[in-house]
């Protein structure tokens, strides 16, 4: 199974469009910043379902700041990361996904994409899908239990 990961798409909902088009996933998980362009997202592609999370920026949007997911078997933590402070280290976002069990933290707001593996946790922030020169997202790919996450630009068809 293939699932698209966004962040702070900031009204540039042609970019995450572009990345459905571009990797055809079965799902999409938006951590927010903006909320608002995850539900124009799902508007225009009914069939998908879309889950998110409320970022910084997403004033007078309701939701928990933070979901944990179980997706064929494998349990994903989400987050926007500013309530975890990500900016400075995501070390309390770590710890809180490990307390979850986790086998996945999702998180965004540092617009800087990561994708680390120790063995027992997968930590991803997919980077901007905003990004006016190099928007990025994430791929979880989940076969038979097991997990990969990466990191990939979006085509801006250029």
């Amino acid at each position: 199974m293939e699932i698209l990961v966004l962040s702070d798409s900031h009204g540039r909902v042609d970019h995450m469009v572009r990345a459905v088009e571009q990797f055809h996933p079965r799902q999409v998980l938006h951590l927010g910043d903006c909320v608002r362009d995850a539900q124009a997202l799902e508007r225009q592609f009914p069939q998908l379902p879309v889950t998110m999370v409320p970022g910084n920026c997403d004033w007078g949007q309701t939701g928990e700041p933070e979901r944990l997911l179980e997706i064929e078997g494998v349990r994903i933590l989400m987050m926007h990361g500013h309530t975890r402070h990500v900016k400075s280290s995501p070390m309390a976002a770590v710890y809180a996904a490990r307390e979850y069990g986790a086998d996945v933290l999702l998180f965004g707001h540092t617009h800087v994409p990561l994708v680390d593996y120790d063995g027992t946790l997968w930590v991803m922030n997919p980077g901007a899908a905003g990004d006016y020169t190099r928007p990025t997202c994430g791929l979880l790919t989940i076969r038979k239990g097991a997990v990969i996450c990466s990191v990939q630009n979006i085509s801006l068809g250029r």
